[in-house]
Protein backbone atom coordinates (compact mmCIF):
# COMPACT_ATOMS: atom_id res chain seq x y z
CA UNK A 1 0.00 0.00 0.00
CA UNK A 2 1.92 2.93 -1.28
CA UNK A 3 -0.86 5.55 -1.59
CA UNK A 4 -0.04 9.11 -0.53
CA UNK A 5 -1.84 10.29 2.99
CA UNK A 6 -3.05 13.79 2.93
CA UNK A 7 -2.67 15.70 5.93
CA UNK A 8 -4.26 19.32 5.85
CA UNK A 9 -3.30 21.61 8.08
CA UNK A 10 -4.05 25.72 8.13
CA UNK A 11 -2.11 28.28 9.82
CA UNK A 12 -0.80 31.92 10.03
CA UNK A 13 2.28 33.30 10.42
CA UNK A 14 2.21 33.39 14.16
CA UNK A 15 1.27 29.73 14.35
CA UNK A 16 4.23 28.42 12.50
CA UNK A 17 6.70 27.39 15.57
CA UNK A 18 3.53 25.26 17.01
CA UNK A 19 2.82 23.56 13.32
CA UNK A 20 6.78 22.78 13.24
CA UNK A 21 6.21 20.64 16.33
CA UNK A 22 3.65 19.08 15.29
CA UNK A 23 5.17 18.18 11.84
CA UNK A 24 8.24 17.23 13.42
CA UNK A 25 5.80 15.16 15.63
CA UNK A 26 4.77 13.60 12.55
CA UNK A 27 7.48 13.35 10.65
CA UNK A 28 9.74 11.05 13.48
CA UNK A 29 6.25 8.50 14.21
CA UNK A 30 6.03 8.26 10.07
CA UNK A 31 6.47 4.95 8.52
CA UNK A 32 9.83 4.89 6.16
CA UNK A 33 7.81 2.79 3.75
CA UNK A 34 4.77 4.75 3.56
CA UNK A 35 4.31 8.10 1.67
CA UNK A 36 2.89 11.49 3.22
CA UNK A 37 2.39 14.65 2.24
CA UNK A 38 1.16 18.16 4.72
CA UNK A 39 -0.58 20.36 2.31
CA UNK A 40 -0.17 23.50 4.74
CA UNK A 41 -2.64 26.40 3.73
CA UNK A 42 -1.87 29.48 5.19
CA UNK A 43 -2.16 32.96 5.67
CA UNK A 44 0.67 35.87 5.13
CA UNK A 45 3.14 33.05 6.16
CA UNK A 46 6.36 34.80 5.70
CA UNK A 47 9.97 33.24 4.03
CA UNK A 48 11.69 32.64 6.33
CA UNK A 49 8.81 30.54 8.03
CA UNK A 50 8.42 29.19 4.79
CA UNK A 51 12.24 28.17 4.26
CA UNK A 52 12.10 26.92 8.07
CA UNK A 53 9.36 24.63 7.94
CA UNK A 54 10.01 23.16 4.36
CA UNK A 55 13.53 22.17 6.57
CA UNK A 56 11.91 19.69 8.24
CA UNK A 57 10.63 17.23 4.84
CA UNK A 58 12.32 13.64 4.39
CA UNK A 59 12.24 11.91 1.47
CA UNK A 60 8.80 10.29 2.61
CA UNK A 61 7.02 13.07 4.06
CA UNK A 62 6.94 16.06 1.73
CA UNK A 63 5.50 19.57 2.90
CA UNK A 64 3.54 21.92 0.77
CA UNK A 65 3.00 25.03 1.78
CA UNK A 66 0.36 27.28 -0.37
CA UNK A 67 -1.40 30.28 -0.01
CA UNK A 68 -5.32 29.70 1.48
CA UNK A 69 -6.59 32.25 -0.77
CA UNK A 70 -5.27 30.52 -4.45
CA UNK A 71 -7.37 27.93 -3.42
CA UNK A 72 -10.26 29.36 -2.54
CA UNK A 73 -9.84 31.24 -5.84
CA UNK A 74 -9.63 28.49 -7.70
CA UNK A 75 -12.60 26.37 -6.58
CA UNK A 76 -14.97 25.13 -9.31
CA UNK A 77 -17.75 27.18 -10.86
CA UNK A 78 -20.06 25.12 -9.28
CA UNK A 79 -19.49 26.65 -6.28
CA UNK A 80 -18.09 30.22 -7.01
CA UNK A 81 -21.90 31.71 -7.62
CA UNK A 82 -22.59 30.62 -3.88
CA UNK A 83 -19.78 32.55 -2.04
CA UNK A 84 -21.97 35.32 -0.87
CA UNK A 85 -19.80 35.17 2.84
CA UNK A 86 -16.29 37.57 2.12
CA UNK A 87 -13.05 35.67 1.97
CA UNK A 88 -12.59 35.97 5.92
CA UNK A 89 -15.43 34.35 6.73
CA UNK A 90 -14.92 31.40 4.78
CA UNK A 91 -11.54 30.92 6.10
CA UNK A 92 -12.65 29.97 9.32
CA UNK A 93 -14.96 27.36 7.56
CA UNK A 94 -11.58 25.97 5.98
CA UNK A 95 -12.09 22.35 6.87
CA UNK A 96 -15.67 21.85 5.18
CA UNK A 97 -13.72 23.16 1.39
CA UNK A 98 -11.10 20.22 1.66
CA UNK A 99 -13.46 18.00 -0.37
CA UNK A 100 -13.95 20.51 -3.30
CA UNK A 101 -10.77 22.23 -2.90
CA UNK A 102 -8.89 18.84 -3.10
CA UNK A 103 -10.98 16.90 -6.06
CA UNK A 104 -8.05 14.28 -6.20
CA UNK A 105 -8.00 12.74 -3.05
CA UNK A 106 -10.98 10.50 -2.08
CA UNK A 107 -9.69 10.30 2.35
CA UNK A 108 -7.47 13.10 3.54
CA UNK A 109 -6.85 13.80 7.35
CA UNK A 110 -7.16 17.21 8.48
CA UNK A 111 -5.60 18.34 11.76
CA UNK A 112 -5.66 21.33 13.60
CA UNK A 113 -1.52 22.82 14.56
CA UNK A 114 -1.49 22.64 18.16
CA UNK A 115 -1.23 18.74 18.01
CA UNK A 116 2.00 16.27 18.47
CA UNK A 117 1.29 12.42 17.27
CA UNK A 118 2.84 9.85 19.33
CA UNK A 119 1.85 7.03 16.62
CA UNK A 120 1.71 6.68 13.32
CA UNK A 121 -0.99 8.63 11.41
CA UNK A 122 -1.20 6.17 8.29
CA UNK A 123 -2.91 3.82 11.23
CA UNK A 124 -5.82 6.65 11.21
CA UNK A 125 -5.86 6.70 7.46
CA UNK A 126 -6.39 3.21 7.25
CA UNK A 127 -8.70 3.29 9.63
CA UNK A 128 -12.24 1.83 7.66
CA UNK A 129 -14.83 4.42 8.52
CA UNK A 130 -17.56 2.58 6.15
CA UNK A 131 -20.27 4.70 4.93
CA UNK A 132 -19.53 7.55 6.77
CA UNK A 133 -18.79 11.16 6.22
CA UNK A 134 -16.21 11.38 8.87
CA UNK A 135 -14.03 9.74 11.62
CA UNK A 136 -13.43 11.89 14.54
CA UNK A 137 -13.46 11.78 18.65
CA UNK A 138 -16.22 12.45 20.92
CA UNK A 139 -15.40 16.06 22.12
CA UNK A 140 -15.06 15.61 25.76
CA UNK A 141 -13.96 19.20 26.52
CA UNK A 142 -17.32 20.00 25.91
CA UNK A 143 -19.08 16.57 27.89
CA UNK A 144 -17.35 17.52 31.28
CA UNK A 145 -19.20 21.49 31.14
CA UNK A 146 -22.99 21.09 31.92
CA UNK A 147 -24.07 24.74 30.42
CA UNK A 148 -21.81 23.43 26.67
CA UNK A 149 -23.01 20.24 26.92
CA UNK A 150 -26.86 22.01 27.57
CA UNK A 151 -25.51 24.15 24.09
CA UNK A 152 -24.98 21.19 22.08
CA UNK A 153 -28.42 19.14 23.11
CA UNK A 154 -30.19 22.29 22.35
CA UNK A 155 -28.68 24.53 20.04
CA UNK A 156 -26.69 21.74 17.68
CA UNK A 157 -29.22 18.90 18.35
CA UNK A 158 -26.25 16.55 18.89
CA UNK A 159 -26.32 14.29 22.33
CA UNK A 160 -23.20 15.14 24.33
CA UNK A 161 -21.77 11.81 23.64
CA UNK A 162 -22.38 11.74 19.77
CA UNK A 163 -20.89 15.10 19.64
CA UNK A 164 -17.51 15.49 18.16
CA UNK A 165 -14.12 17.93 18.20
CA UNK A 166 -13.47 18.71 14.52
CA UNK A 167 -9.73 19.19 15.39
CA UNK A 168 -8.92 15.73 13.79
CA UNK A 169 -11.23 14.24 11.38
CA UNK A 170 -10.88 11.21 8.53
CA UNK A 171 -12.35 12.54 6.18
CA UNK A 172 -14.31 10.23 3.14
CA UNK A 173 -13.71 13.09 0.96
CA UNK A 174 -15.54 11.07 -2.47
CA UNK A 175 -18.80 10.82 -0.36
CA UNK A 176 -18.34 14.50 0.74
CA UNK A 177 -18.59 15.38 -2.40
CA UNK A 178 -21.14 13.20 -4.11
CA UNK A 179 -23.74 15.03 -1.54
CA UNK A 180 -22.24 18.40 -2.88
CA UNK A 181 -21.32 19.14 0.61
CA UNK A 182 -19.93 22.31 0.37
CA UNK A 183 -22.82 23.36 -1.25
CA UNK A 184 -25.54 22.25 1.27
CA UNK A 185 -23.14 24.21 3.84
CA UNK A 186 -23.21 27.60 2.27
CA UNK A 187 -26.85 27.18 1.83
CA UNK A 188 -27.53 26.91 5.03
CA UNK A 189 -24.45 29.60 5.80
CA UNK A 190 -26.42 32.06 3.71
CA UNK A 191 -29.79 31.24 4.63
CA UNK A 192 -29.86 30.91 8.25
CA UNK A 193 -26.39 32.48 9.53
CA UNK A 194 -26.66 30.41 12.34
CA UNK A 195 -24.81 32.01 15.49
CA UNK A 196 -22.69 29.29 17.14
CA UNK A 197 -19.55 28.89 19.76
CA UNK A 198 -17.54 26.78 17.18
CA UNK A 199 -18.24 27.58 14.52
CA UNK A 200 -16.60 25.00 11.56
CA UNK A 201 -16.99 22.49 14.45
CA UNK A 202 -20.94 23.08 15.03
CA UNK A 203 -22.02 22.72 11.06
CA UNK A 204 -19.71 19.46 10.90
CA UNK A 205 -21.74 18.04 13.83
CA UNK A 206 -25.32 19.05 12.83
CA UNK A 207 -24.52 18.30 9.00
CA UNK A 208 -23.20 15.22 9.78
CA UNK A 209 -24.16 13.59 12.49
CA UNK A 210 -25.71 10.09 12.46
CA UNK A 211 -22.86 9.68 9.25
CA UNK A 212 -20.15 9.71 11.87
CA UNK A 213 -17.75 7.32 12.86
CA UNK A 214 -16.22 7.54 16.23
CA UNK A 215 -12.57 7.04 16.31
CA UNK A 216 -10.80 5.75 19.38
CA UNK A 217 -9.84 8.52 21.87
CA UNK A 218 -6.92 8.19 22.03
CA UNK A 219 -6.65 9.96 18.63
CA UNK A 220 -7.64 13.42 20.15
CA UNK A 221 -6.20 12.95 23.51
CA UNK A 222 -7.26 16.05 25.22
CA UNK A 223 -5.45 17.49 28.45
CA UNK A 224 -8.24 16.94 31.30
CA UNK A 225 -7.57 17.35 34.98
CA UNK A 226 -10.68 16.18 35.95
CA UNK A 227 -9.42 12.86 34.67
CA UNK A 228 -5.85 10.63 34.80
CA UNK A 229 -4.05 10.48 31.53
CA UNK A 230 -4.71 8.10 28.94
CA UNK A 231 -2.36 5.20 29.15
CA UNK A 232 -1.95 5.31 25.20
CA UNK A 233 -2.30 8.14 23.21
CA UNK A 234 -1.67 8.41 19.16
CA UNK A 235 -2.33 12.31 18.96
CA UNK A 236 -2.24 14.84 22.04
CA UNK A 237 -4.58 17.75 21.04
CA UNK A 238 -3.86 20.82 23.45
CA UNK A 239 -6.95 22.06 22.85
CA UNK A 240 -9.26 25.56 24.03
CA UNK A 241 -6.77 26.71 26.63
CA UNK A 242 -4.73 23.61 27.22
CA UNK A 243 -1.58 24.66 25.80
CA UNK A 244 2.20 23.80 27.15
CA UNK A 245 3.33 26.73 25.79
CA UNK A 246 1.43 29.16 27.49
CA UNK A 247 0.84 27.09 31.22
CA UNK A 248 3.06 25.13 33.55
CA UNK A 249 1.95 21.80 34.35
CA UNK A 250 -0.34 20.55 31.58
CA UNK A 251 -1.26 17.37 30.67
CA UNK A 252 0.97 15.59 28.47
CA UNK A 253 3.24 18.34 28.28
CA UNK A 254 6.28 16.43 27.99
CA UNK A 255 5.37 15.07 24.43
CA UNK A 256 4.71 19.15 23.36
CA UNK A 257 8.58 20.02 24.34
CA UNK A 258 10.12 16.16 23.27
CA UNK A 259 9.32 17.25 19.60
CA UNK A 260 9.37 21.02 20.06
CA UNK A 261 13.35 20.59 21.31
CA UNK A 262 14.32 19.90 17.68
CA UNK A 263 11.84 21.23 16.03
CA UNK A 264 14.01 24.67 14.67
CA UNK A 265 11.52 27.21 16.89
CA UNK A 266 12.60 25.64 20.79
CA UNK A 267 13.93 29.39 21.46
CA UNK A 268 10.87 30.99 20.00
CA UNK A 269 8.58 28.78 21.69
CA UNK A 270 10.52 29.23 25.19
CA UNK A 271 10.55 33.19 24.59
CA UNK A 272 6.72 32.70 23.74
CA UNK A 273 5.90 31.35 26.86
CA UNK A 274 8.12 33.67 29.19
CA UNK A 275 6.01 36.17 27.87
CA UNK A 276 3.18 34.71 28.41
CA UNK A 277 1.66 37.53 31.18
CA UNK A 278 -0.71 37.23 33.90
CA UNK A 279 -3.02 39.67 31.60
CA UNK A 280 -3.18 37.25 28.94
CA UNK A 281 -3.85 34.47 31.21
CA UNK A 282 -7.01 36.35 32.94
CA UNK A 283 -7.49 37.17 29.17
CA UNK A 284 -8.04 33.22 28.78
CA UNK A 285 -9.98 32.67 31.74
CA UNK A 286 -12.25 35.89 30.24
CA UNK A 287 -13.08 34.08 27.02
CA UNK A 288 -13.72 30.99 28.64
CA UNK A 289 -16.55 32.28 30.79
CA UNK A 290 -17.68 34.01 27.71
CA UNK A 291 -17.72 31.03 25.70
CA UNK A 292 -20.13 29.49 28.32
CA UNK A 293 -22.63 32.60 28.31
CA UNK A 294 -22.75 32.77 24.42
CA UNK A 295 -23.46 28.88 24.94
CA UNK A 296 -26.46 29.89 27.00
CA UNK A 297 -27.69 32.55 25.12
CA UNK A 298 -27.82 30.52 21.58
CA UNK A 299 -29.37 27.52 23.09
CA UNK A 300 -32.55 30.71 23.70
CA UNK A 301 -32.37 32.16 20.11
CA UNK A 302 -35.35 30.67 17.58
CA UNK A 303 -33.08 30.18 14.96
CA UNK A 304 -30.78 26.95 15.80
CA UNK A 305 -29.62 23.88 14.05
CA UNK A 306 -32.34 22.27 16.16
CA UNK A 307 -34.75 24.05 15.36
CA UNK A 308 -34.54 24.89 11.65
CA UNK A 309 -34.08 20.78 11.97
CA UNK A 310 -37.68 20.53 13.96
CA UNK A 311 -39.33 22.80 11.64
CA UNK A 312 -38.28 20.33 8.58
CA UNK A 313 -35.18 21.74 7.32
CA UNK A 314 -32.82 19.51 5.70
CA UNK A 315 -30.11 20.06 8.07
CA UNK A 316 -28.09 16.91 7.97
CA UNK A 317 -27.10 15.22 4.96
Amino acid sequence: MNREIPIFFTIDDGYAPFLAVALNSAIKNSNPQRQYRAIVLHQGLNETNTTRLKALETENFKIELTPMKANFEALDDRMSNRLRCDYFTLTIYFRLFIPAMFPQYDKGIYIDSDVVLTDDIAKLYDTDIGDNFIGACNDLSIADTPPLVAYTENAIGVKKEEYINSGVLLMNLKKMRECDFEGHFLNLLNTYHFDSIAPDQDYINAMCNGKIYYLDECWDAMPNDAKPPLEHTSLIHYNLFSKPWCYDGIQYGEEFWKYAEDSGYIDEIKAYKADYSDDKKKADGDCLDLLVRRGIEISQKEVTFKNMHEKGVKIRL
